[in-house]
């Protein structure tokens, strides 16, 4: 996959995917009550499973809680998407690029984090990774995603994954639990169709239908 832009601050390769973020594990945004919590906690546990780190999955996990301090805009481009995630919060803002930085490291080395919040079309991205380019441009409060394809199925991955996060962008923990419990049932539905029960994510955070 193509890169070019600006190096963020993380040092590590800019690449794929609008992110969202969040400055603190524990940190309890706007509205985090016992109910909520809970659910924060089961998704925590949840978030064990797959290849992401603990730094990774912590962020994740943060970004998710602040999701209301978090400005987001993505436009559907005849060949991909382009994707404005900022926060006024400096902490935020530094998350959301360490996560873009992070998330395309693993997308340029094909290492699918396969977490339990991931909807197929992130799978997708990662299976056409090589035929996406993307472009970057940090910001003061986050980063500019601009991602392109020649192929269809790419094309409609990105779109896909671009209107998740979007949706995790404005309901947090609560579209992170439905995706999961998705996830969950395809899992099993397919462990019992004859494999093993163990992939499956919602493959585009967005659309509900992966983001970036």
């Amino acid at each position: 996959m193509k890169t070019t832009g600006k190096i963020l601050a993380t040092g590590a390769a800019v690449a794929i995917l609008g992110a969202i973020g969040a400055y603190a594990f524990a940190q309890q945004g706007p509205g985090f009550g016992p109910g909520m919590r809970g659910i924060g906690h089961g998704m925590m546990m949840g978030m064990t499973h797959g290849t992401a780190t603990m730094d990774e999955r912590r962020d994740i996990h943060s970004l998710l809680f602040d999701h209301d301090r978090i400005k987001r805009s993505v436009t559907n481009l005849p060949d991909g998407i382009r994707t404005v995630t900022e926060s006024d919060d400096p902490e935020i803002a530094e998350t959301i690029r360490k996560h873009v930085a992070e998330m395309g490291q693993r997308v340029e080395e094909g290492r699918d984090p396969d977490l339990p919040i991931q909807s197929p079309a992130l799978h997708s991205i990662f299976r056409y990774k090589d035929k996406i380019k993307s472009t970057y441009e940090v910001t003061d409060k986050g980063i500019v995603v601009v991602q392109t394809s020649t192929d269809a199925r790419a094309v409609q991955a990105l779109q896909d994954h671009a209107a998740d996060v979007t949706d995790l962008v404005q309901r947090g923990m609560v579209a992170a639990h439905e995706t999961m419990m998705e996830n969950r049932g395809g899992m099993m539905g397919h462990g019992m169709r004859g494999g093993m029960m163990g992939h499956g994510m919602r493959g585009g955070m967005a659309n509900r239908q992966h983001g970036h």
